[in-house]
């Protein structure tokens, strides 16, 4: 049985062999989120201003396996960045994809940089 939810893994950014240029900054909300695809992948990626921070996860909700994590609200979890799926109000790190407030598993987290007014996403291939 294949898993969606299979082929998002982490990447760290020591492995990044490609940077994905998503989209101009522009349109990403201010503290929200938005998706970007990268060949069969969903990418939530947020704009954290209040933090001055930009991070990426996997769009999907590994509960309902839905693509919703770039519609739910980012804030702060004990002094952890995090998002809130917009079902079930599960809450993930940003930092890690750790599951804060159940024991679902870890979603998978991307690197980013912007450069230019871009936002790039890292991959490893």
């Amino acid at each position: 049985m294949n898993i969606v939810s299979d082929k998002y893994k982490t990447v760290k950014p020591e492995d990044v062999t490609v940077w994905f240029k998503a989209a101009p900054i522009t349109v990403f909300p201010k503290d929200g989120g938005a998706c970007v695809k990268y060949k069969d992948l969903q990418i939530a990626v947020f704009n954290f201003e209040r933090l001055n921070t930009w991070y990426a996860c996997q769009n999907l909700s590994p509960e309902k396996q839905e693509m919703v994590l770039s519609r739910g609200m980012i804030g702060d979890h004990k002094g952890t960045p995090m998002v809130a799926c917009p079902l079930h109000k599960k809450i993930f790190s940003l930092e890690n994809g750790e599951n804060l407030n159940g024991d679902l598993e870890a979603i998978a987290t991307y690197p980013i940089k912007i450069e230019s007014d871009f936002v790039y996403v890292g991959f490893e291939e």
